[in-house]
C-alpha cells in the first residue's frame, strides 16, 4: 500500500450520527456527494468505512460509482463485529466473517477490497479466515483495527500477517506512541492508520461545551491550547501535526460533516510536522489519563 494520502476521510458520519462534537447530524446524499468529490479534488486518496457504520458503506459505494472514483481510491472497510457465539464457534465465526465481506463487495460495489480490518480486536484471532478469503480474490490486504490499549498492535505488526494495523492515538491520549506501537509498525513496513486523531471531536470543541463526564480533560486540553497559540496554530491544527511527525503513520483517520470542514482539514494537513522542541513540550504538558476520560467506549458508563 504506497502512495496514500495523508488525509484518509473517514465515513461513520456517513452512516451514523457519530461523535460528542457532532453538531449537523448525517450529511445529505448530496452533501456526502460533495464531501467526497472535495477530498478527492484535494489530494484524498483514501475512505475508511465498516460494515457496522449504518448505511455507510452502500453510501460511499454510490457516491464513488457516481464519481467514476472507485477505481482511483483506497477503500478501507471492516468486518462486522462478531458476536461472543460466533467468537466461540470457528465454524460460526468463519460464515459470519464470510457474509459480512461479501455484503461489504456488495454495498461498495468492488469485487476485490482493496484493505479489510477486522473491527474488532479480539475478532482478529480468526485472521487466517480472512487470508484465506484474500487468497480467493475477495480482498486485497487484511489487517486489524485495534483498541485503546496498546501491547497487541506490536504484536500484529510483527507477526507479518497483517499488512495494515489502525489505531487509537491524539494528544491526549498517546498510549500507542508512548508503547511503541507506531515504532513497531515502521519496523515491519505495516501501514498504519492513526483514528481518533480529535478524540471524538472533544480537541477540536470549544472546552465549555464539553460533556459533564469529560471536565477533567479541561485542564490539559487548556495547556495544549496555550501551546499551540504560541506557535501560531490552532488546537486543531496542533492535534494532526503531532500525529503527522510521528515516523511509521501512513494516514490519519479523519471525519467530517460538511465541504467546509474537509476544505480545513486539507489546508491543516499541508502545513506537515512540527519541530522536536515543539513536540516534546507536547508531550510532556499530558501525564497518563485516566482511561475512562480518553476512552470513548467508556464514556457512557461515566456520564
Amino acid at each position: 500500500m504506497k502512495n496514500l494520502s495523508r488525509l484518509m476521510l473517514g465515513t461513520v458520519q456517513f452512516g451514523l450520527p457519530y461523535g460528542v462534537a457532532n453538531r449537523n447530524g448525517m450529511p445529505s446524499a448530496n452533501e456526502v456527494r460533495n464531501i467526497v468529490a472535495a477530498a478527492i479534488s484535494g489530494g484524498v486518496n483514501c475512505f475508511d468505512t465498516a460494515a457496522a457504520y449504518g448505511t455507510s458503506e452502500s453510501i460511499l459505494g454510490k457516491v464513488l460509482h457516481a464519481l467514476k472514483a472507485t477505481d482511483k481510491v483506497v477503500v478501507v472497510t471492516k468486518v462486522r463485529p462478531l458476536t461472543s457465539t460466533e467468537l466461540a464457534d470457528p465454524h460460526l465465526a468463519t460464515a459470519a466473517i464470510t457474509q459480512s465481506i461479501e455484503t461489504s463487495r456488495r454495498n461498495l460495489r468492488i469485487e476485490c477490497l482493496p484493505l479489510v480490518l477486522f473491527h474488532r480486536e479480539s475478532d482478529a484471532t480468526y485472521l487466517e479466515e480472512l487470508l484465506a478469503l484474500r487468497d480467493r480474490g475477495w480482498l486485497r490486504y487484511a489487517g486489524v483495527s485495534c483498541d485503546n490499549t496498546p501491547g497487541p498492535a506490536a504484536r500484529y505488526a510483527a507477526q507479518g500477517q497483517a499488512s495494515a494495523l489502525q489505531i487509537p492515538c491524539n494528544l491526549l491520549d498517546p498510549r500507542h506512541s508512548r508503547a511503541g506501537s507506531i515504532a513497531a509498525a515502521a519496523a515491519n513496513n505495516v501501514a498504519l492508520f492513526v483514528r481518533s486523531v480529535y478524540l471524538q471531536g472533544v480537541l477540536a470543541m470549544p472546552v465549555d461545551q464539553l460533556p459533564n463526564h469529560l471536565h477533567g480533560l479541561i485542564p490539559y486540553i487548556t495547556k495544549l491550547a496555550n501551546l499551540a497559540a504560541e506557535a501560531g496554530m490552532s488546537l486543531r491544527e496542533l492535534a494532526v501535526r503531532v500525529m503527522l511527525s510521528h515516523h511509521g503513520v501512513t494516514s490519519l483517520l479523519v471525519g467530517v460533516e460538511t465541504v467546509d470542514q474537509i476544505t480545513e482539514n486539507l489546508t491543516i494537513f499541508n502545513h506537515g510536522s512540527l519541530p522536536a522542541d515543539l513536540l516534546a513540550a507536547v508531550d510532556s504538558a499530558i501525564p497518563e489519563l485516566p482511561a475512562k476520560l480518553i476512552t470513548p467506549s467508556l464514556w457512557t458508563t461515566t456520564a
